[in-house]
């Protein structure tokens, strides 16, 4: 049975219309016109024990709304919805035991507390036995370098400690299933990288789900291979990253470095856009494998060393959007 199974989750909000003016301040107060706002329609999917999932999409496009739904937090409108056989809302105390949560932009400690006192706290809510409660302590002073500000008020972190702060809360009573929004937001590069990998690390070597909802698609390149992609509150796609590329990722580049000055290094099926010397970048379409192109110029050149790139994720998801390569009727990319 998978961890999450999810059917035709529908999540519908009516707003009041607001009538302008005098009149329409006096009409309010009598009738009010409602408009349904489809937050989430009608989705549908699954996901297996020890996935790291990739939860994309526009401001407004459905992810929090969905995400309240998993943790508890908002009762759908209509649909299924079960974790771990448990349905959230309606078993909110034994479901919120079995997982954790991280909001980029809040903090799920106290305040004005030392980070050790807020993890003790902790400790006795979620009722963690000592001796599992030290093991986490090290493993995780040890992952995320906690010990230089262990017994610092949260108020008085950076961005970057804080963070670590709170992902160390999240997992401190080992849930199945952990909720990551925007973890990385605001962070230097070296921070980022800390983060990332700690996220792989509590997923690889402890096997804890992951849902990660990022505008950052440096954190979903690196950390995951599936991706769901949402809009006006419907599921447009939902499959591994690699076919995310392969289908909608545009026109690669192979760079060569050849081993002469070659006056004529123009090749069918690929456009030359650059050129240093001996060193050369053609762009190629999807229709035209890297292996032939390479049998191609090999054949006819003598080549020194050679690169494949695979156009920038960020500039995939954006043509995906900007674009409507994929319609909000379109079958959805489902893994197999």
């Amino acid at each position: 049975m998978a961890l999450i199974e999810v059917r035709e989750l529908s999540k519908h909000f009516y707003v009041a219309k607001h009538r302008r003016g005098v009149g329409g301040a006096l009409r309010n107060l009598f009738s009010r016109e409602y408009t349904i706002v489809r937050a989430v329609d009608n989705i549908s999917f699954q996901i297996e024990r020890g996935e790291l999932i990739g939860y994309l999409g526009p401001n407004g496009a459905g992810k929090s709304t969905t995400i309240k739904m998993l943790t508890g937090i908002l009762v759908p409108s209509g649909g299924t919805l079960s974790v771990s056989g448990l349905v959230p809302w309606k078993q909110r105390t034994e479901h919120t035991r079995r997982i954790g949560v991280v909001f980029g932009q809040r903090t799920n400690l106290w305040w004005d507390l030392p980070v050790i006192e807020s993890l003790d706290l902790l400790k006795y809510i979620y009722k963690v036995p000592h001796e599992r409660f030290q093991q986490n302590l090290r493993n995780f002073e040890k992952l995320l370098g906690l010990e230089e500000f262990l017994n610092t008020p949260v108020r008085s972190l950076s961005l970057g400690q804080r963070m670590r702060a709170d992902l160390a809360g999240a997992l401190l009573h080992d849930p199945d299933l952990v909720f990551l929004d925007e973890p990385t937001i605001g962070l230097d590069v070296v921070a980022k990288e800390r983060i990332r990998s700690f996220i792989k690390e509590i997923n690889t070597q402890r096997g804890v789900t992951v849902i990660l909802t990022t505008h950052d698609l440096g954190d979903v390149e690196k950390l995951c291979k599936r991706v769901m992609m949402i809009d006006h509150g419907r599921l447009l796609l939902d499959g591994p990253l690699s076919e995310l590329q392969e289908r909608f990722g545009g026109e690669r580049e192979l760079v060569v470095d050849f081993a002469e000055d070659y006056p004529e290094i123009s090749i069918d099926g690929a456009s030359v856009i650059a050129r240093e010397g001996q060193r050369v970048t053609y762009r190629f379409g999807r229709g035209m494998s890297a292996s032939e192109l390479i049998s191609k110029l090999a054949s006819r050149y003598r080549i020194l060393d050679l690169t494949v790139r695979e156009p920038e994720i960020e500039n995939t998801v954006r043509r995906i959007y900007e674009e409507r390569l994929l319609s909000h009727t379109s079958s959805a990319i489902r893994e197999k």
